[in-house]
């Protein structure tokens, strides 16, 4: 049981980590969601499945919810691909030199 903890602590803390370091709202959002599931995990192995539950519904469900509908809001809920972004800048430059 200990080492089922140890696991979930650590994919809560690479995700965290994830979180700080992502560029993209949505992934980090993603991230965000994955810590609150993970907390609410390590709340199901120390017997308390009511606060379990409430985390699962409230950090993961509802916040990524409102999180969400306010990047949609922001209008930063755009997937960048990079390869894309590079090959518009690509033909913007060369049209740009012609």
């Amino acid at each position: 049981m200990e080492l089922v903890n140890l696991l979930v602590v650590f994919v809560m803390l690479v995700a965290a980590l994830a979180v700080l370091l992502m560029r993209n709202m949505i992934a980090a959002l993603a991230a965000l969601s994955v810590v609150s599931l993970a907390v609410s995990i390590l709340f199901v192995s120390l017997r308390a499945p009511d606060v379990a539950m409430t985390e699962a519904a409230v950090g993961a469900g509802l916040s990524g919810l409102i999180l969400a509908l306010g990047l949609r809001r922001l209008g930063l809920w755009k997937i960048e691909h990079r390869g894309d972004n590079l090959l518009e800048q690509h033909r913007k430059e060369r049209d740009d030199h012609a």
